[in-house]
């Protein structure tokens, strides 16, 4: 990355944690950001296709979200209510059940945790075990569930573990859908360690899924696979935990991204996208029969982040009244997929990887990826990397991005791979 020494970018490098890694690959400041674009201080505008890595699905600052949270400010509407009820409260929790919840036949209870993701796995960890009585949770290989203690047992990267400075226990990691080379069944094996008293795995409280690894490397599990593991959750009393934190909200088709799997969960870990304005706000949806927290038993002083029920409120009328912003998005994911492929075929070896509009590149190197996103990055494009060694390049633009900005985006994408893999050294690899 190229050296600035202005002051803008000096106060980062010497004031602001060594933890900083997003803008590490972003050699820019940004002032401005407005639909599918961010804007700098030198007024140089780039495409973004990371989106607040998939908590901007609906784009930056929306005009009718926008609108009605300046509106609700600007009449003293409520800004900090613990949970206490409040009419933006209200309003959002009748637009999501009208909306997302009775649509999709769930009768989920919806439990405000603190506003991140890792807040609402930790809470719904803490809830299977307390229903269950058990403790050990099956997770599994290159997942990604959060960085406090508890989520972090669940996550799979040796690196994000390796920050606990602690112990980390109470989780059995157990092969994702497509773990094993040849193709075996990593369903089959799971099976055979729980029905087997000898294997040494604890009945587990709960199994805890992504059907799509956002930080894993976008590994894409079939519903075939999520139809087994739901089943056997059930044969062992365990509870069934989808995170749906990154590949929800519309990311990967629909508003979950398990509802053409014919399952449905016990729990739900929902955040980024929900609050449809890149607010903080998570929430867990629990089946009924399992909300037996009791008052305050699992807390948090911002749990309920009222101006994001007024822009989550928004979002889901807006965009998930009718059918026609998921037949958009799924029109988008066609035309990604198409572009990815022609991409796979530039270099040797690549796979398309990931479901929806949450797809990218196994480019098969770390070194290369980041190049890539690099050489996308000075020509006008944000983008990340994803996967055990950051070898996918991962594609997550926001879902409203007009069409001919998308191509556009793709465009810069394409002439990166090019250029990256014409030049001397990737080629000669």
């Amino acid at each position: 990355m190229p050296t600035d020494t202005s002051a803008e970018i000096s106060i980062f490098k010497r004031r602001e944690s060594e933890t900083r890694s997003y803008c590490r690959g972003f050699d820019a400041v940004f002032t401005r950001a407005s639909g599918s674009e961010l804007t700098d201080d030198k007024g140089i505008s780039y495409i973004d296709f990371l989106a607040g890595c998939s908590s901007l699905n609906y784009g930056h600052n929306d005009s009718d979200m926008k609108a009605a949270l300046i509106e609700h400010i600007s009449s003293d509407g409520i800004a900090h209510g613990l949970d206490l009820h409040t009419d933006a409260k209200a309003e959002f929790l009748d637009a999501f059940d009208q909306h997302i919840l009775r649509p999709r036949n769930m009768d989920h209870k919806v439990m405000f945790t603190g506003p991140t993701g890792a807040n609402a796995v930790e809470a719904a960890l803490k809830l299977a075990r307390k229903v269950t009585g058990r403790t050990n949770v099956i997770a599994f290989t290159n997942g990604f569930h959060g960085v406090t203690l508890g989520a972090l047992a669940a996550t799979g990267n040796s690196y994000h573990r390796g920050g606990a400075g602690t112990a980390l226990n109470g989780v059995t990691r157990m092969p994702y859908d497509g773990y094993f080379p040849g193709g075996a069944d990593t369903a089959d094996y799971l099976e055979a360690m729980l029905d087997d008293r000898s294997s040494g795995v604890d009945a587990p409280a709960a199994i805890l899924l992504e059907t799509v690894q956002g930080e894993g490397g976008l590994n894409a599990a079939s519903p075939e696979w999520v139809q087994r593991i739901a089943a056997l959750a059930k044969e062992h009393g365990a509870l069934l935990i989808v995170d749906d934190i990154q590949a929800g909200c519309g990311r990967t088709g629909g508003f979950f991204s398990f509802e053409d799997m014919g399952v449905m969960p016990d729990i739900v870990t929902l955040a980024k996208s929900v609050s449809g304005f890149g607010l903080p706000m998570a929430l867990m949806l629990v089946r009924p029969a399992h909300d037996i927290f009791g008052p305050a038993e699992h807390n948090g002083t911002f749990r309920g982040n009222t101006h994001a029920f007024v822009t989550a409120r928004v979002a889901v009328s807006k965009f998930w009244a009718d059918g026609q912003f998921q037949q958009s998005v799924a029109a988008k994911a066609r035309l990604l997929t198409a572009a990815l492929e022609e991409m796979a075929g530039l270099i040797p070896g690549a796979t398309l990887k990931g479901r929806g509009m949450m797809q990218g590149l196994d480019v098969g190197s770390g070194e290369l990826a980041a190049s890539i996103c690099a050489r996308a990055f000075k020509d006008g494009l944000i983008i990340e990397t994803s996967g055990n060694e950051d070898q996918v390049v991962k594609v997550l633009a926001p879902l409203t991005t007009p069409e001919e900005t998308f191509v556009k985006g793709l465009n810069i994408l394409r002439s990166a791979v090019r250029g990256v893999t014409d030049s001397s050294k990737f080629a000669a690899e």
